[in-house]
């Protein structure tokens, strides 16, 4: 068991524990550590639905389909048609997408023409599918 006046030697600042996320403590200026950027600390919901966020992009199709709209708004049936996928199963994945904010669905007449909530999030998908490919 080690005593106060141990000899222990001082690795620098302590670690913070917050709600199970770990920082280091220390400034963002100190030699030899990486900047942790802003707010490295972020709050446990914001993490909670950064990971469904990502969640809702991990299937295949789904990357499929974010990449698709990416290129311009599309209906099903064109979803369909350049992915080959079966108009259910495309509709399911849509369901996913437009409930975790991903996609946005507007009704024109008997069709409703999907689009991307916002860029950020097909550079996310666009980042990863480039990272496996180099």
């Amino acid at each position: 068991m080690l005593s106060a006046a141990s000899d222990v030697t001082d690795t620098g600042p302590t670690p913070i524990v917050s709600s199970g996320i770990v920082s280091s403590g220390a400034d963002e200026h100190s030699p030899g550590r990486p900047s942790p950027g802003p707010a490295a600390i972020r709050p446990p919901g914001t993490l909670v639905a950064a990971g469904e966020l990502l969640r809702a992009l991990s299937a295949p199709v789904r990357i499929a389909i974010v990449l698709q709209l990416r290129e311009s708004e599309r209906c099903v049936h064109e979803l369909v048609d350049a992915l080959g996928i079966t108009q259910p199963l495309i509709s399911q994945h849509l369901r996913v997408l437009k409930s975790a904010g991903v996609v946005h669905g507007t009704r024109h007449g008997r069709e409703v023409v999907y689009r991307l909530v916002d860029e950020h999030l097909s550079n996310i998908v666009l980042d990863a599918v480039t990272h496996v490919e180099e």
